[in-house]
Parts: structure tokens; sequence; C-alpha cells
């Protein structure tokens, strides 16, 4: 009895073992026929595990049996379920993509555009290369360094806030992206322009980037400008006063002669017009007269212990009366302006008439 007790025993603990193996085995899937196809990619990350999720459009459709890594890359053994495999294309690819923000990664098949065949039992999937595949790779790259920075704590009520925010507001929030999305194509043909516009923005910053310490400058000059006109308050008020004043009074002579006005610089453009003409013989004249002044100073005894020049003039009625044409003067030399000797000191004793010689302080006319 006691030797059949000990083989019950034995045998009870040999059937819990086989038990616990089953179940193992049956956790592990050792029962369940698969379809075992090889995926190769450059890298897997740390999120994808074995038994992770093979899904196709969302649909579960295998699991990852085993991640084995070489020089340049990662082999990952798929193992799909044999009623799904007939639908998935031979050239299909895949993606490794994160469940949520901080779970694990899965497996998903991408349909391609021109699907061909089937897969079959020891195929090989290429990882998805397209421009879209590549772009969410980066994204979820930069993304990583940024959610591991970030305290599960702040995140969590960040995110639950968002998500007060946004609930009840679906219908919102799918109009307001709609708009945006008519925007933004309404948008897309100008971005050239657009483009074109900020690179100018840009060299015209650039322009005041190097006109920075004029203006700075100008800006300190009208600093200074603007304190002296605070302190000058009251004499630019003074001044404003005077003004005011004035244009009043110039106002009122001007209303009330200002035809007078209009027709004295009417008659008096002929003679502007003539002293235009002969303004070149002015600078002549001065500098001759200039020139007789000292001598005229001597003539009129300054300067010197001789009595001065005096004169009397008489002024009589002339004998005959002005007959035009016959006491017209005589331009010798032509019209216009000219100044033929030059300054006084220039001219010639043959030049120089009797009187003017006798101012010169010449005196051998005598009593001339």
């Amino acid at each position: 009895m006691a030797l059949r007790r000990r083989l019950l025993g034995l045998l009870f603990a040999a059937l819990l073992v086989a038990l616990c193996g089953l179940s193992v085995a049956a956790y592990q899937k050792v029962f369940t026929s698969r379809v075992t196809v090889l995926l190769r990619t450059d890298h897997v990350g740390n999120q994808l595990q074995a038994e992770s999720d093979v899904k196709l459009l969302g649909v579960l459709v295998g699991e990852v049996r085993a991640i084995r890594s070489h020089g340049d890359g990662a082999e990952v053994e798929l193992g799909l379920r044999p009623d799904q495999v007939g639908r998935i294309p031979a050239n299909v690819s895949a993606r490794l993509l994160p469940k949520t923000l901080f779970g694990e990664r899965f497996v998903s098949l991408e349909l391609p555009d021109d699907p061909v065949g089937a897969l079959d039992e020891g195929a090989v999937i290429a990882q998805d290369r397209t421009s879209g595949a590549i772009e969410l790779e980066r994204v979820l790259g930069d993304l990583l360094p940024t959610l591991q920075a970030v305290r599960p704590d702040k995140l969590s009520s960040a995110l639950t806030s968002m998500a007060q925010a946004l609930d009840g507001r679906g219908a919102t929030l799918g109009r307001t992206i709609v708009e945006l999305d008519a925007h933004l194509r309404e948008l897309n043909p100008h971005l050239p322009a657009l483009q074109e516009d900020i690179s100018r923005f840009a060299d015209v910053t650039d322009v005041y980037a190097d006109a920075g310490p004029d203006l700075v400058r100008a800006l300190k000059d009208a600093t200074a400008v603007s304190r002296t006109i605070a302190e000058q308050r009251a004499n630019l008020d003074t001044v404003y006063t005077s003004l005011t004043t004035a244009s009043a009074d110039l106002t009122g002579f001007l209303r009330g002669n200002g035809e007078t006005v209009v027709a004295l610089a009417d008659r008096a453009r002929p003679t502007v017009e003539l002293l235009a003409t002969y303004s070149p013989e002015f600078p002549c004249v001065l500098d001759a007269v200039n020139a007789i002044r000292p001598r005229m100073d001597r003539v009129l005894g300054k300067g010197t212990d001789q009595p001065g020049l005096h004169a009397e003039v008489t002024v009589v009625p002339p004998g005959e009366k002005y007959v035009p044409g016959r006491d017209d003067p005589v331009h010798r030399r032509g019209g216009g302006p000219h100044c033929p000797a030059g300054p006084v000191n220039a001219v010639t004793p043959d030049q120089v008439p009797e009187w003017a010689g006798l101012l010169m302080g010449d005196r051998t006319g005598g009593g001339r």
C-alpha cells in the first residue's frame, strides 16, 4: 500500500508538470500552426518585443516570433495566421509603429498600390521606405527624446486637460480641420510668392542690421534735439506768438493790397528782366568803384594835409528841349553787358577822360 501511494503521488506530480508544460506551450502557441516569414529592417528599437502584434489594416494577422540583429540591420521573424496569409500580397511592406506614445511597437503591414501574388512560407518582407514612412520615422525619432524628458505626471495632467477640453467637441473640431484644410489648399498656390517675400524681408532686415549703428546715432541726436526744444519751450512759444501776429498782419496786408502787389510785380517785370540782362556787369562795376574809393578819399583830402576837392553844382535849364531820335545816347560799342576796361587799375591813360584823371589823383590838368 505504501508503494502504491508513492506511485500515485509521482503520477499526480508528473500530471501537474505535464499540465503546466501544456499550458506554457499553449500560451506560446506551440500547437498553433503559423506561416513563418522574415522581415528585414535597418532597426527595431527597444519597444518591439517578441509576441508583439502583426497587423494588416488594423486587423491582427500574426505575432513576432523572434528578433535577431546583425551588422547592418535586424531580422524579425513573423508568425502569420494561415487563414490570413492568402489576403496578404507577396510585395507587401512593413512599418514599425508604436501603439501609443509610450506603448510598445507593433508590425504594421502596408499594402502596395499594385498587389502581386500572396505570401507563403519563408517569404522575405522589406521595410517600407516610402517618403511618408521615412517622415513618420523621423517624427517618432525626434519625439522620443522629448517624451523621455517630460515628467509622466505633468504629461498625464496635460493630456487629461486636453481630453477634457476636446470632450463633446468632436464635430466642431472636425469642421475646424475641414476649414483649415480648405484654407491650406488656397494658400498652397501662393507659397512661392510667400517664400520670395520672406527672402526679401530677410534682405531688408540685413540692411537694417547694417544701418543699425547709424539709426541709433540718429535717434540719439533726435533725443538731444527734443531735449533742446523742451528746454527752449518758452522761447518757442514767444516765436510762435510773434509769427502768429506777423502772419495775421501779412494776411491783412495781402488781403487789402493783393491786387496792387500783383500789378506792381507785373510792371516791375521789364525792369527786373533788364537788370537780369546786365547783371554780368555788376561785379565789374563794383570792382571799379572799390578800386576808385581810396583815390577818392585822397582827392577829398582824407589822410592828407592838403585841402580836399570842393565842387559847386548848379542845375540850369537846358538850352533846347529834348528831341527823341536827335538827343538819344549813342552806344558806340554795341548793346549788351560788357566790361571793356576791367577794374580801374587796369585802365590805360588814353582810356581815362580828363575829369576821371583828376579824380584819380592826376592833377596835371590844372584848373579843369
